[in-house]
C-alpha cells in the first residue's frame, strides 16, 4: 500500500470515528433530555394516570341598592369535606367516628337528613317526619323506594337495611344511627371518586383549627373555604329579596305524572349539595347571581398516588343585581309606617282595638321603579333561620309580604278611577252635577246614604272627589255600569299584575259575572266596595298612572345587572309602557284638581304641606264587627306629589287603622324623606344615626352587665305590640259607619266623627 492509499484510509477512519462520535453524542444528549430534564414528566406519562375533576363553587353575586350599598352579599365560611380519592385505604367508618367526635367537641353538627331518631331503650326506632309536611312525606317515600323497601316499611325496617347495606353490625346502636345517617347522606350526595361529600357546613374557626391539627390522622378530610349568603342590611325588603337554600330532594329528583324521573338541576350544572335561590329576587335572578363554577383537577396514577393537583378552571363570581330602592329611603319609610301605626294606636285606638299591620309602596312616577316597599311588622333576614318558628307562629304574620300579597278593599281610593271612566267616556263633563241630599233613592228597596261631610246640593266631579261624595259616585257608577269603570280601573293598574319581578297577588274587581252580583252591588263597587280587592303595590301603580295622565309603566324592583369585578352595567331595566288611557279633554286634570283639594279636608300636617299633594283617602269596612252594624275599618290612601309635576306615587293600607285620613301624616313623612333623599341630607342623617347607635352600643357594652343586656335584646318589630293581635272596639271617638267590604251593610245611624278628625269618605247607613 503506497503512501497515498494509507492517507485515504486514515481520512476515512477519522470520518467514521467522527460520525460515530456525533451519533453517540446525540444519543447521550437525548438520554440526558429524557432522564434528567423531563424525566419526571415522562415517568408520569409512562405510568397509567387518571384525572378527576371537582367543582369549585363560585361566589354568589351581591344584591345592592340604587346607590351601590350592599344588601345581600357573600361571606367566607368553612365546610368539612371528604375527598374519597385522598382517603387511601383508611377505614371509612373509623374515620367518620373521629370526625364526629371532633365536631361534637366543638359544638358543631353534621349533615344528617335521615328522618329517624335514636333508638329507644328497647332498641326500636321511630320516624321523625312531620305528618303535615309534604316535603318530609316525599323524602320518606323516596328513601324507602331507594332502599328497595315497601312504603309500609317501619323505621326499624329502614335502619336494618341501612345497617346491613353499610356493614355497621359491629357498632353500638347509637353509632349505628349516626353512621347510617352519614352514609345515607353520602348516597344522596353521590359520594364517589369524582364527587366529594360535604359532611359539615359553616363550621367555626375553632373547629377548623381542631380538624387541621388532626389532619395526619384524617387523610382526605379537607377544610374547604366556601361562600355563604349574608345580609349587610338585613332589614331591607326581606320579603322581596327572598331566600337561598340547599337543593331539596324534590327539586333534585323530579318525577312527572307518567313516572318519568328527571334531574333538571343536575342538567343545569348543579351538584346535590349546592345552594340556590328559593324565593324572591334570589330565585328570580338565580342565573345572574349564581356565577360560573371552577374546576380543580386531581391526577392519580395506577398505584393510587396523587401526582398532581391544579385549578384547571378559575371560578367566576355571579353578577351584581342592583335594585331601584335606596336603603336609606326604604328605612325611612319603614320608620314612618311604624310611627303612623303607633300614632293611630295612641291617639285613636286607645281601647283594646289596635292597628295590627300595614304596608306602603312608593314608586317613581317617571319609570315605575319601586323606591320603597314597606311591611309592618317585618323580620330580620339574618335571623330568619334561627327565629323561623317564632316568626311563623306570630299571629301578626311578619313573614307575610303585605305590600305585594295583601289584598284589601280599596274603599274611596277607587273613586278617581270611576271619575276617569265617566269623564273619558263622555258620560259627564266638568259641569255635570249630581244632587246630593244624603240619600240615594234610585232603588225602591235599597237607599244607601252619604254623610254630606262638607258638601250638599248639586255636586260636580271635582267637589265629589274632594269631599268623597257617595251619592255622586253611586249615580255615576250606576249609569256607567261596572263593565265600563272596571275596564278603566284595570287599565289604571287595579285588579291585575303590576309587572314586578317577584310573585304578587292579582286581586279582583267586582263584575256582573260574580255569583253574588246585584244592581246594588254594582253601585257599591263604584265607591270601592263590593267584591273588589287590590294590593298596596297596585294602589301605588294606580296612583302613578293617574299622575302620568293615563300612562302606566311596568312596576319593577331591579335597576340593572352589573359586572361584579368591574362594575360595568351589563343590562339595565328600561321604562316599559304597559297601558295607556289617552284621556279626552281635561279628564286627568279634573281628577287632579279634586285630588289636590283632598288634603284641605284632612286635619294634620298634610293640610298645610308646602308642596301640593294629590291624594284620595279610603275607609273600607272589614268583614268583622265589634257591635251590631259596626265594622272594623282599614285606613287606605293613594297619593302623588308634587301634584303639578309628579315625581313619586304612594299606596298605603293599614289594617284596623280606622279612617283613611289618619294616614295623612304618613304621606308627609314619606314626602319629607324623599326630598331629603334628593338633596343628600337623608344619607347624612342615616350616617349620623348609625354612628350614634354604634356609640350607644359601645357605651352599653362598657356599662351594662352582659347577661342583663342579653335579656333585654329584641328581635325587631316582628314581635312588637302583641296587643295588636286582637282588635276590639275603638273607644277613642265615635266611628261613623264606613265603607263595606263585600255586601252593602245596613247600619245604625251614628253621630258624625269628632271635629278633630275629619272623615270625608265615610258612608252613612241606608234608610
Amino acid at each position: 500500500m503506497n503512501q497515498n492509499e494509507r492517507k485515504t484510509v486514515a481520512r476515512r477512519m477519522i470520518l467514521l470515528i467522527a460520525v460515530a462520535c456525533v451519533i453517540m453524542g446525540l444519543y447521550v444528549m437525548r438520554l440526558i433530555f429524557l432522564q434528567l430534564v423531563n424525566g419526571d414528566d415522562f415517568k408520569a406519562k409512562a405510568t397509567n394516570t387518571t384525572d378527576y375533576n371537582f367543582t369549585v363553587t363560585a361566589a354568589r353575586g351581591d344584591i345592592v341598592d340604587s346607590a351601590g350599598r350592599r344588601i345581600a352579599t357573600t361571606t367566607t365560611s368553612y365546610n368539612v369535606v371528604l375527598n374519597k380519592l385522598l382517603m387511601g385505604d383508611r377505614d371509612l367508618d373509623t374515620m367518620l367516628q373521629q370526625i364526629v367526635e371532633l365536631l361534637r367537641a366543638n359544638g358543631e353538627s353534621w349533615n344528617d337528613t335521615l328522618l329517624i331518631g335514636q333508638a329507644d331503650a328497647a332498641g326500636n326506632y321511630a320516624f321523625t317526619d312531620d305528618d303535615t309536611s309534604t316535603s318530609d312525606q316525599k323524602q320518606l317515600a323516596d328513601m324507602k323506594e331507594t332502599l328497595g323497601l315497601q312504603q309500609y316499611a317501619t323505621a326499624n325496617d329502614v335502619m336494618e337495611m341501612l345497617v346491613e347495606k353499610n356493614d355497621l353490625q359491629d357498632f353500638s346502636p347509637e353509632w349505628q344511627r349516626v353512621l347510617a345517617g352519614i352514609h345515607y347522606e353520602m348516597d344522596r350526595q353521590a359520594f364517589s371518586n369524582v364527587n366529594n361529600f360535604v359532611m359539615a357546613e359553616n363550621v367555626s374557626t375553632l373547629a377548623v383549627a381542631t380538624i387541621k391539627e388532626h389532619s395526619l390522622q384524617l387523610p382526605g378530610v379537607e377544610i374547604v373555604e366556601t361562600s355563604a349568603r349574608s345580609y349587610d342590611q338585613s332589614d331591607i325588603i326581606p320579603a322581596v329579596l327572598g331566600r337561598v337554600g340547599k337543593i331539596t330532594a324534590e327539586k333534585w329528583k323530579v318525577t312527572d305524572s307518567n313516572g318519568q324521573v328527571t334531574y333538571p338541576l343536575r342538567e343545569k350544572g348543579y351538584n346535590m349539595n349546592d345552594v340556590l335561590g328559593i324565593s324572591g329576587l334570589e330565585s328570580v335572578y338565580e342565573d345572574e347571581l349564581r356565577g360560573k363554577d371552577g374546576v380543580k383537577t386531581i391526577t392519580r396514577n395506577s398505584d393510587g398516588v396523587i401526582v398532581d393537583t391544579k385549578l384547571t378552571t378559575v371560578p367566576e363570581p355571579g353578577h351584581t343585581v342592583q335594585l331601584t330602592i335606596d336603603s336609606n329611603f326604604q328605612r325611612a319609610v319603614d320608620k314612618a309606617l311604624a310611627d303612623n301605626i303607633d300614632m293611630i294606636n295612641r291617639v285613636y285606638n286607645t281601647g283594646t282595638m289596635k292597628a295590627a299591620a300595614g304596608a306602603v309602596v312608593v314608586l317613581d312616577v317617571k319609570d315605575g321603579s319601586v323606591l320603597a316597599a314597606s311591611n309592618y311588622p317585618s323580620y330580620d333576614q339574618n335571623l330568619y333561620a334561627a327565629n323561623y318558628s317564632e316568626y311563623s307562629s306570630d299571629p301578626s304574620l311578619p313573614l307575610f309580604n303585605r305590600a305585594l300579597q295583601g289584598l284589601y278593599t280599596p274603599g274611596s281610593t277607587f273613586k278617581p278611577a270611576v271619575a276617569v271612566a265617566a269623564l273619558d267616556s263622555g258620560l259627564i263633563n266638568q259641569y255635570s252635577t249630581v244632587y246630593c241630599n244624603g240619600v240615594y233613592n234610585y232603588f225602591k228597596d235599597y237607599h244607601p246614604r252619604c254623610t254630606r261631610h262638607g258638601h250638599s246640593g248639586n255636586i260636580d266631579v271635582v267637589t265629589a272627589i274632594k269631599w268623597s261624595c257617595n251619592i255622586f259616585f253611586y249615580d255615576v257608577g250606576r249609569r256607567l255600569t261596572s263593565d265600563v269603570y272596571d275596564a278603566y280601573a284595570y287599565k289604571l293598574g287595579l285588579g291585575q299584575r303590576t309587572g314586578v319581578e317577584v310573585g304578587e297577588a292579582v286581586g279582583r274587581l267586582t263584575t256582573k259575572s260574580d255569583s253574588n252580583y246585584t244592581a246594588s252591588l254594582d253601585v257599591q263597587a263604584a265607591i270601592g266596595q263590593g267584591n273588589t280587592v287590590v294590593s298596596p303595590i297596585q294602589l301605588a301603580t294606580y296612583a302613578a298612572t293617574l299622575a302620568n295622565n293615563g300612562t302606566r309603566y311596568r312596576t319593577h324592583f331591579v335597576k340593572a345587572i352589573l359586572d361584579t369585578n368591574t362594575g360595568e352595567v351589563l343590562s339595565e331595566t328600561k321604562p316599559e309602557v304597559m297601558d295607556v288611557i289617552e284621556g279626552t279633554g281635561n279628564t286627568f286634570e279634573l281628577v287632579r284638581q279634586g285630588m289636590k283639594q283632598v288634603p284641605s279636608t284632612i286635619s294634620g300636617k298634610i293640610s298645610s304641606y308646602p308642596v301640593p299633594i294629590a291624594c284620595k283617602t279610603g275607609t273600607p269596612q272589614r268583614s268583622e264587627t265589634y257591635a251590631p252594624g259596626k265594622h272594623y275599618l282599614n285606613a287606605m290612601m293613594v297619593a302623588y306629589l308634587p301634584a303639578d309635576d309628579p315625581q313619586i306615587a304612594i299606596g298605603i293600607s293599614i289594617e284596623y287603622g280606622g279612617y283613611g285620613a289618619r294616614t295623612g301624616d304618613l304621606v308627609v313623612d314619606i314626602a319629607n324623606a324623599y326630598f331629603a333623599l334628593k338633596d343628600g341630607s337623608l344619607a347624612q342623617q342615616a350616617e349620623a344615626e348609625k354612628e350614634a347607635e354604634q356609640a350607644q352600643q359601645e357605651d352599653q357594652a362598657q356599662t351594662t352587665d352582659p347577661a342583663q343586656a342579653a335579656t333585654g335584646q329584641t328581635t325587631g318589630n316582628a314581635a312588637a305590640q302583641p296587643a295588636q293581635m286582637t282588635p276590639a272596639a275603638d273607644t277613642a271617638a265615635p266611628e261613623t259607619a264606613a265603607e263595606g267590604e263585600v255586601q252593602p251593610a245596613v247600619q245604625d245611624e251614628q253621630q258624625p266623627a269628632a271635629d278633630t278628625e275629619q272623615n270625608p269618605d265615610a258612608i252613612a247607613p241606608e234608610n
